[in-house]
């Protein structure tokens, strides 16, 4: 009878606990809920969303003032103007189809990189939690101007989050995947020339956006010419839904350019930096300008921005962590910027130290100074020259897409420009490779409306030509390589064997360490220890961009090592 009654007590306290559980999962969902959504801002006016994109011809659309073209070198040409709420819907309506094509990329490639549904899913309530305040430190104009172009987005990621909360996460991409990877991607490269070191004393600003998301990603690179109701006109390289900026420059010759430094595991989000580098070249006309703004904002990443400026004819570079901001300024005429802080403020900073230690940021910062040092002057033509170089220190061969390159041929985009007559060179694809095309800021936004034709508006006559690389068996080499590797990779995580000859595929990047490490990686998987043990010991004599990644190669040579002895 005693044992019933305790039976039916425990029965009765499982139930109870059971439904505690379930109730607290509930209202754990529910408050979750609540606690990631974010609602959209409310516009004044509504009255935009009446106009109708009108298409003149194939790759030709206008919409009010505004129009988007393709340019024959396949650079898409967009002029918005108006209030943010205006700016944003006529963008999103002029590159609908951009926007799902960019997204279809982008999601993709985070496909590619994360195979597994869970860890996906994981990822997905993870970023959602960890922006659920983003709103709170992006300011209500370019949150007005993000819900714009939202409403053109795709219903097709639903699944992911409503159009507006993704496309407004997608603004912090760079600086969530900065913080996740850990610095475990490859770097951008910039620099700068003025006074004694041009031809006539102006400024000149080079760089490359290293940010790989795929060969489709970077398919669809926009010029975007925005002429706002506040702050100035400025352009700016980017693509489809994407408000913020990572390479520009504004009507008063100041240009922003953004390079990830070394950063801590955030908490949560804050100002996305490419919304930071927006303000600023909507906002700045000099390097106090700029470095006020950035004062003010909080990040959640670290990031150098470089601040090219007419006004004072020279260039700096911001450095802001969580917690802190420098100012770099040059003593030459002449300044670089990679992945590292060069400021006084962070001069013994442990992390910034171990950076320049272990990272390729230090490597391709001298390798710059180096080619700077070559040229007595520098110029438009020679600093295209230097952000297609792909040649180590002392001008050695590291192989093609090494990251101690300043040209790792992964570029989304290079630019260069010249501040003082409003003019930017911008790549075409593939990378930096294809020609560098030339836009007369300027003259652009005077002619924004005659330009509502089918008429090229880049300097022809400025031009520089194709780098002759791009037409070499190197180059053909290198693709073969790409596509190799990419079967070499699937046959490991799939554990599959496929049939290739190994001197084959060495001669398609011989100096290049990661041929080697992936051999070693294949033939690891397959058990023959002896010649994934060969691989990772060339591997080893190569140029290894980074202290972890040679560290990672030690390690599985060690296993193989002890693999090998076990057999015997």
């Amino acid at each position: 009878m005693k044992r019933h009654r305790k039976n039916r007590r425990l029965k009765k306290f499982l139930l109870w606990f059971a439904i505690a559980i379930g109730a607290f999962i509930i209202a754990f969902l529910i408050y979750f809920k609540i606690a990631v959504t974010i609602t959209p801002p409310e516009p004044n006016d509504l009255s935009v969303l009446d106009l109708e994109r009108i298409k003149i011809e194939n790759d030709f659309y206008v919409c009010g003032n505004s129009w988007l073209k393709k340019s024959n070198t396949g650079l898409w040409e967009l002029y918005i103007e108006g209030d943010a709420f205006e700016r944003g819907v006529i963008n999103g309506k002029l590159t609908k189809e951009l926007i799902e094509i960019q997204e279809e990329a982008f999601v993709e490639q985070i496909n590619k990189m994360v195979p597994s549904k869970f860890y996906l899913n994981f990822l997905k309530y993870f970023v959602a939690w960890f922006n659920r305040n983003i709103d709170n430190h992006i300011t209500d104009e370019y949150l007005l101007e993000i819900y714009g172009v939202s409403l053109s987005a795709s219903d097709e990621f639903l699944y992911i989050a409503p159009n507006y909360h993704r496309i407004l996460d997608y603004h912090a991409a760079h600086d969530i995947g900065h913080a996740l990877q850990d610095m475990n991607m490859a770097g951008c490269t910039s620099f700068s020339a003025w006074g004694n070191k041009t031809q006539d004393s102006s400024l000149i600003v080079g760089r490359n956006f290293d940010f790989y998301v795929g060969d489709e990603f970077a398919k669809n690179k926009i010029i975007m010419f925005v002429n706002p109701d506040n702050g100035y006109k400025f352009l700016m390289v980017t693509w489809a839904g994407m408000i913020g900026a990572v390479s520009g420059m504004n009507e008063k010759g100041l240009t922003v350019t953004i390079n990830a430094a070394k950063s801590e595991m955030p908490l949560e989000a804050k100002t996305p930096i490419s919304i930071l580098a927006r303000e600023i070249l909507q906002y700045a006309s000099d390097i106090d300008e700029a470095y006020a703004i950035a004062e003010k904002r909080e990040i959640f990443v670290s990031e150098s921005l470089m601040i090219g400026s007419a006004v004072d004819n020279k260039t700096a570079i911001i450095e802001k962590t969580p917690e802190r901001l420098g100012l770099f300024e040059s003593d030459e005429s002449y300044i670089i910027c990679s992945n590292h802080f060069q400021s006084d403020v962070f001069a013994n900073d442990s992390l910034n130290l171990k950076n320049i230690k272990e990272s390729s940021s230090m490597y391709r910062f001298n390798r710059v100074g180096e080619l700077i040092d070559k040229n007595q002057i520098i110029s438009v033509n020679n600093t295209a020259e230097i952000l297609r170089d792909q040649k180590g220190f002392n001008n050695i061969n590291i192989g093609m897409g090494n990251e101690k390159a300043i040209n790792q041929l992964i570029a989304h985009h290079s630019v260069i420009f010249e501040p003082a007559k409003k003019l930017a060179w911008i790549s075409v694809r593939p990378f930096q490779l294809g020609e560098y095309v030339c836009y007369n800021m300027d003259k652009i936004f005077k002619n924004f409306v005659a330009l509502r034709k089918k008429i090229e508006i880049y300097e022809t006559t400025l031009t520089i030509p194709a780098d002759s690389f791009l037409y070499s068996k190197d180059y053909q080499n290198f693709i073969k390589f790409k596509e190799i590797s990419k079967l070499i990779q699937s046959s490991i995580e799939n554990n599959e064997k496929i049939v290739f000859i190994d001197k084959n595929y060495i001669s398609t990047n011989p100096e290049f360490f990661m041929t080697y490490s992936l051999l070693g990686d294949y033939y690891k998987k397959s058990k023959q220890y002896d010649k994934a043990i060969e691989y990772y010991n060339i591997a080893l004599e190569k140029e290894i961009p980074t202290l972890l990644e040679k560290e990672k190669i030690v390690e599985k040579r060690e296993q193989c090592l002890g693999k090998k002895l076990l057999q015997e």
